[in-house]
C-alpha cells in the first residue's frame, strides 16, 4: 500500500463530511486501517450522533479544534465537487481500507477513498476527491482525473484514461486503452470499447452513447 497523507501528525483527527450512507462506509475504511475519527460533518445532520460518533452542522466547523483532516463522504461527483471548492481551505486526507490492493507505483491525490477488496495496479494515477468504490479494479497505467466515481465491481483494464467528474457505473468494463471524457455518466454493466467524448450518457454491451 503507498504511503498516506501523514493522517498521524500530532494532535490530528479525522472529519468526515457527510451523514449518509456513504460516510458509514467510508468511517469503515478509516476504522480498518484504527484511524481516529473526531466527527461526521453535514449540512442538515438528523441524528447527533454515529455509532458514538458526534455529528455536527457545517456551519460549526469553526468550532473544531484543529488542525484536522477531512474526507469528503458525497458519492455525488457534482456535489463532492462543490463542497471540496466551498471549503478549498481543508487539509484533505485518505482513506484506504485495509483490504484494498495498491502497489507501491501508484499515486493517489488528496481526498481520495478506496474502499475494500479494491485494486488498482502499477503505475496508476489517481486524483483528487476520487472514489473507487467496493471490489474495483483499476489496472495498470490508467488515470484518473479528480472526483471520478468507480463504482463496485467495475473493471477498468490497462491503459485507460477517465476525465474529472466521470461516474464508471457498477459491474461496468472498459477495454484498454480507451479515454473516456470529462463528466460522463457510464451505466451499470456497460461495456465500453472505444473513446468516449464529454458529458455525454453511455449504456450497452457494446457501449453507445444515448
Amino acid at each position: 500500500m503507498p504511503p498516506q497523507l501523514n493522517p498521524f501528525m500530532e494532535n490530528t483527527n479525522y472529519y468526515i463530511f457527510g451523514a449518509s450512507g456513504h460516510g458509514k462506509v467510508v468511517a469503515d475504511c478509516l476504522h480498518s486501517t484504527q484511524q481516529v475519527i473526531a466527527g461526521i460533518i453535514d449540512d442538515a445532520p438528523k441524528p447527533s450522533h454515529w455509532k458514538g460518533i458526534p455529528i455536527l452542522l457545517s456551519t460549526d466547523i469553526s468550532s473544531i479544534k484543529k488542525p484536522f483532516f477531512t474526507l469528503l463522504a458525497i458519492g455525488n461527483n457534482t456535489t463532492r465537487k462543490a463542497i471540496a471548492d466551498r471549503y478549498s481551505d481543508f487539509m484533505y486526507g485518505q482513506a484506504i481500507h485495509q483490504s484494498a490492493q495498491v502497489v507501491d507505483s501508484v499515486s493517489i491525490g488528496e481526498g481520495t477513498v478506496v474502499f475494500a477488496q479494491a485494486v488498482i495496479n502499477a503505475d496508476a494515477v489517481i486524483g483528487k476527491h476520487v472514489i473507487i468504490n467496493t471490489s474495483a479494479i483499476v489496472e495498470h497505467d490508467c488515470v484518473l482525473e479528480d472526483y471520478v466515481h468507480v463504482s463496485p465491481n467495475a473493471v477498468l483494464a490497462g491503459n485507460v484514461t477517465v476525465g474529472e467528474g466521470t461516474h464508471i457505473g457498477a459491474s461496468a468494463v472498459v477495454i484498454p486503452g480507451v479515454t473516456i471524457g470529462k463528466w460522463c455518466t457510464i451505466g451499470a454493466g456497460t461495456v465500453v470499447i472505444r473513446d468516449v467524448p464529454d458529458g455525454v450518457t453511455v449504456v450497452g454491451n457494446p457501449g453507445k452513447i444515448l
